[in-house]
């Protein structure tokens, strides 16, 4: 494949060198942006990249798109596997590299990792289930997030199998906010 990287200007800006499918943020819709589309970065955090279209609409580029454009790295899959014994705070460690595509703070700063429960199995290797809300009630972005968070957490050596289970009881609120994420979003 050629060198898919773009260039990006001082105004965080650039042409995109073909098309690709994207997710509008917040609604989570799917879209495709066209190649030479004139888009501006906004975040390339954890494992994909978010930019502004020249409509003027948030959208989220996929983990491929991000690393082929040079946004981030390719994730080293031979040293997150062999990284040592599977842990809880592995799976923290885990959902801590998955990042709202609005806001530039992780889910675990966030709050909205609610519970993570891990269970050995019988014929060896872990189960994870874990329970995570968030912002907001209608939030689009809601399936994708919990998508990479169960991505990030099957990456884990020794992990089966992995449930992420999207709730709303109790209501995400800005008291679940980290000292870090309230310092992140000027809120301190």
């Amino acid at each position: 494949m050629p060198d898919q990287t773009v260039s990006v200007g001082k105004t965080k800006g650039f042409t995109l060198p073909r098309a690709v499918d994207a997710t509008i943020v917040p609604a989570g819709q799917a879209i495709t942006l066209p190649a030479g589309d004139r888009v501006t970065l906004l975040q390339a955090l954890g494992a994909t990249a978010t930019v502004t279209t020249s409509a003027g609409e948030m959208a989220r580029l996929s983990r491929q798109d991000s690393i082929d454009f040079g946004f981030i790295a390719a994730p080293d899959v031979e040293a997150v596997a062999s990284a040592g014994p599977f842990s809880v705070d592995r799976v923290w460690e885990a959902a801590a590299t998955v990042y709202d595509p609005e806001i530039p703070v992780d889910i675990v700063e966030l709050g909205l990792v609610y519970r993570v429960d891990a269970e050995e199995l019988d014929e060896g290797g872990w189960h994870v289930d874990i329970d995570m809300s968030v912002t907001a009630p209608f939030c689009g972005m809601g399936d994708i997030l919990r998508l990479d968070l169960r991505d990030a957490v099957a990456a884990i050596n020794d992990v089966k199998t992995v449930d992420v289970s999207l709730v709303f009881d109790p209501p995400w609120d800005a008291s679940r906010l980290s000292t870090v994420a309230r310092l992140e979003l000027g809120m301190m």
